[in-house]
């Protein structure tokens, strides 16, 4: 089984494990192999039946910026083009077909999150946006640092929602204000994300990590079963029966607006530094 470069995966004695993202040289962002071995690790751990509870946090100061929008541009690693410049590229239909490699494992492994009878602990510390944003909200408990921020981000390049942010925010939230999120795009504080109901608990920075741990670990030292029913039930009750097909919806829309203009309007005014002009379409 090959290592894996950007994913780190730690059990404790106390039947706790940790998946950490490491990919801070890309501000934590998911490439396919990076995304591929997130699923890896998100269903090694699911299924482990030593692991009770489980963490997800990342390194450097960053939880995860989203897909990258840079090996998108680029063409991805298979691009057999990938020695060119991005500007000379010749691309066929656009970006669609690279974010659904992405989205395919991302997707698969919240789908997971939800099924496995065990919670899942979100740590966030730094910036959780567009794909980051969604994972963090998928998990059971969030738990976030004080410098910690959430955005969804996805408008500001022409896409629509995924990594199922769209199932799970008017849960959350409500329609209003999950409306607002998407259609206005604030960027909420730690804080902020906590008095929206985005957050269970805003930690100082230096203790988020041991905040986690002892969370987990107390949650590992539960009747498993029980625990394992009661999440199913409310799964049940928020009609979570319908997330895997949401998640298809959704991962169908973003690739087909990704393989449009206002995607590579987006993208290029993103690596400009410039406002975008939308069109119509």
């Amino acid at each position: 089984m090959t290592e894996m470069r950007h994913i780190r995966v730690e059990r404790t004695g106390d039947g706790v494990g940790v998946l950490t993202i490491d990919r801070r040289e890309r501000l934590n962002s998911l490439d396919v192999e990076t995304a591929q071995d997130f699923r890896r690790a998100g269903l090694q751990l699911a299924r482990d039946r030593d692991v009770r509870a489980v963490i997800i946090r990342a390194e450097g100061g960053v939880f995860c910026s989203g897909a990258d929008l840079k090996y998108i541009r680029d063409g991805g690693d298979g691009d057999e083009l990938g020695y060119l410049q991005p500007e000379t590229k010749q691309r066929d239909g656009g970006y669609g077909e690279i974010f659904k490699q992405i989205l395919e494992y991302i997707h698969s492994t919240i789908s997971e999150i939800r099924r496995a009878p065990k919670p899942f602990i979100a740590a966030v510390d730094g910036p959780a946006a567009a794909g980051g944003f969604g994972i963090a909200m998928s998990c059971d408990l969030v738990i976030a640092s004080e410098r910690a921020w959430f955005e969804w981000a996805y408008s500001k390049t022409g896409l629509t929602g995924a990594e199922s942010s769209t199932f799970f925010l008017p849960r959350l939230v409500g329609l209003r204000r999950a409306l607002e999120l998407v259609l206005l795009n604030p960027r909420l504080s730690a804080e902020e994300a906590l008095r929206w109901g985005l957050i269970n608990r805003v930690i100082p920075d230096s203790s988020l990590d041991a905040e986690a741990l002892r969370m987990a670990t107390e949650l590992a030292q539960a009747p498993t079963e029980a625990v394992g029913v009661a999440k199913r039930l409310l799964n049940h009750s928020s009609g979570m029966d319908r997330l895997d097909v949401h998640l298809d919806a959704e991962l169908t829309e973003l690739a087909r607006i990704a393989d449009g203009n206002n995607f590579a309007e987006g993208i290029a005014a993103f690596f400009d530094k410039r406002k975008p002009e939308f069109e119509s379409e």
